[in-house]
């Protein structure tokens, strides 16, 4: 699909190519000089500044940011795996924030990466390998305790395929990671937030520790958003994670112990044979 039409240019600079997950577009920001925004079939997927890749625009990834941010002391080196590519933004984020880390990124689409490579490129020496493969298979491939850090970030077609919601799923996470590691999924859903609320009841079935960072307005059901739910075999920075996430320009809130397991109600974890995948966003939220 991706490879037969080369990319178009049109008078706004903008990129458009098609890719295995549909029409990608590279639209630039009129604000910051070279920062671009990612959409794949119109749906906004990533933003990206090549001169501060340690900027994040997206409100889900400054608060994947935050987690980056608190996986370890400032600065610290980390193994990183990211399950979703994307625009390349959070292995960018960590390479600036973490000088030296050691990231591998798993992305299925990829003419998607090739354009993302072209017109985005890598700064040198950022120690990111980006493999063009399955979210789970990919993962599978990474040895068994090397992680400090799993993030999930994976759509097609604006939905979070099945397979990468159920505990087995979440097996091969706590597989990967290192005593401590930290897992961080980016989960989307609306009214009533049954999909949200069985991937809770799913992590809690593999972590001993959870938090939940959400718009209150996603939280009550009003809206369909993101909610970043990060999950780890440690007791988490909760304190600093709810005042990060507070002080966003688009304050969250940090749902966690027994409010968050309240959240549920009653949801029942989620296996590879029941999976579906995460319910798609209803077109207004794309207006």
């Amino acid at each position: 699909m991706g490879k037969s039409r080369s990319p178009r240019r049109d008078s706004a600079a903008v990129v458009v190519e098609a890719v295995d997950g549909g029409l990608a577009e590279l639209i630039p920001d009129r604000d910051r000089t070279r920062a671009w925004t990612l959409l794949v079939d119109g749906a906004p997927q990533s933003h990206v500044d090549l001169d501060d890749p340690a900027y994040l625009s997206f409100e889900y990834q400054r608060r994947l940011g935050h987690v980056i941010d608190l996986v370890a002391p400032p600065g610290r080196p980390v193994h990183a795996v990211h399950l979703g590519g994307g625009a390349l933004t959070l292995a960018r984020y960590v390479a600036a924030t973490r000088p030296r880390s050691t990231q591998q990124v798993v992305e299925r689409d990829a003419p998607l990466v090739q354009l993302v490579r072209r017109e985005l490129p890598l700064a040198p020496n950022t120690r990111i390998r980006v493999r063009s493969a399955d979210a789970r298979e990919g993962l599978a491939k990474v040895p068994d305790g090397w992680a400090d850090l799993v993030i999930a970030d994976v759509f097609s077609g604006a939905r979070t395929p099945a397979h990468l919601t159920s505990t087995e799923f979440l097996d091969e996470v706590r597989r990967a990671l290192k005593p401590g590691g930290f897992y961080a999924a980016n989960l989307a859903d609306g009214p009533p937030l049954a999909h949200l609320r069985g991937q809770i009841a799913t992590a809690s079935a593999r972590f001993p520790e959870l938090a939940l960072l959400a718009d209150p307005a996603v939280l009550r059901g009003k809206r369909f958003g993101n909610a970043v739910l990060v999950a780890c075999d440690h007791p988490l920075p909760l304190t600093e994670l709810t005042r990060r996430a507070a002080s966003d320009p688009h304050p969250g809130r940090v749902e966690h112990g027994k409010a968050l397991t309240d959240f549920t109600g009653g949801a029942v974890p989620v296996t590879d044979a029941a999976a579906v995948a995460s319910p798609a966003p209803p077109p207004s939220v794309f207006r």
